[in-house]
């Protein structure tokens, strides 16, 4: 696995996958609006975050991990232009706020864009977005969903995707392993508290793991950064990357602090296979 703030040139059975970081944030973003700490303040690259999100591309086509807020900005600064699928890990805002800017990705394309998540996740979707989901109300150009409920592990074009139940705060939340020949073992937990028994058992023998580290002080609903270290220890992946991290972060402080194979990811980190 190979590091790079670079775009990659992929094809769809090219001997090249990425995993690309589009937004590494918590659900405000940094810099924080009105903050004056060191951080929103800090003119270090990697202190400016965008809502966490993941662009997964390989032999198995595009993955988009979450539409959230800055969908659009972050599309543009990656200069994506294609999505066959999004993954969706549950339905708050900061993950799924820039459904709309789907539509890009749906002009260039005559079949509906499959949407994978739980029951309750799109159940959510269709809720906060009608337009989209009422076969009435459909209107050419727009995002014309084909969704697909998911609970147990299933194959995306020769990707094996495993969802990791995790919890949360109140809303049921996944996270999701990827199993595939040229990437090994993959697994991205962005917002999780807990990680029940049942799912550490399908995280053992991970070559990555992304998991959410939101700050050092304790919180109700995400991990802080040690105890998503005690994860890491207690699952033993080849590499980690803490991500969803708040503006009580300063990257280039946090992560000289951090275990070997260990590191804060930042938007615009492409992990190349």
């Amino acid at each position: 696995m190979q590091l790079s703030s670079n775009n990659a040139t992929m094809t769809r059975n090219g001997s090249t996958s990425r995993f690309l970081f589009l937004g590494t944030s918590t659900s405000v973003g940094v810099p924080v609006i009105g903050c004056s700490c060191d951080v929103c303040r800090s003119d270090h690259p990697h202190d400016d975050r965008s809502r966490s999100s993941v662009f997964f591309e390989g032999p198995w086509g595009r993955l988009l991990v979450d539409s959230g807020p800055d969908l659009r900005q972050q599309a543009l600064r990656e200069q994506l232009t294609a999505v066959d699928a999004v993954l969706y890990t549950h339905e708050h805002l900061d993950h799924v706020a820039g459904f709309d800017e789907l539509r890009a990705f749906c002009w260039r394309r005559d079949a509906p864009l499959p949407l994978y998540g739980s029951p309750e996740t799109l159940a959510g979707l269709a809720r906060m977005y009608p337009w989209a989901f009422s076969v009435a109300d459909h209107q050419p150009g727009y995002v014309r969903p084909e969704p697909h409920e998911i609970e147990d592990p299933f194959d995306f074009n020769g990707l094996k995707i495993t969802p990791i139940e995790v919890e949360h705060g109140w809303v049921r939340t996944q996270g999701f392993r990827f199993d595939h020949p040229s990437i090994g073992s993959l697994a991205y937990l962005p917002d999780v508290k807990v990680i029940p028994e049942k799912s550490l058992s399908l995280l053992h023998g991970l070559d990555t793991l992304v998991i959410d580290a939101l700050r050092h002080e304790e919180h109700h609903t995400h991990m802080t950064v040690a105890e998503a270290l005690s994860a890491i220890e207690l699952l033993k992946p080849r590499q980690s990357y803490l991500t969803h991290l708040s503006h009580e972060l300063a990257w280039e402080e946090t992560n000289r602090a951090l275990p070997p194979r260990v590191s804060l990811a930042y938007d615009g980190l492409n992990l190349t296979f």
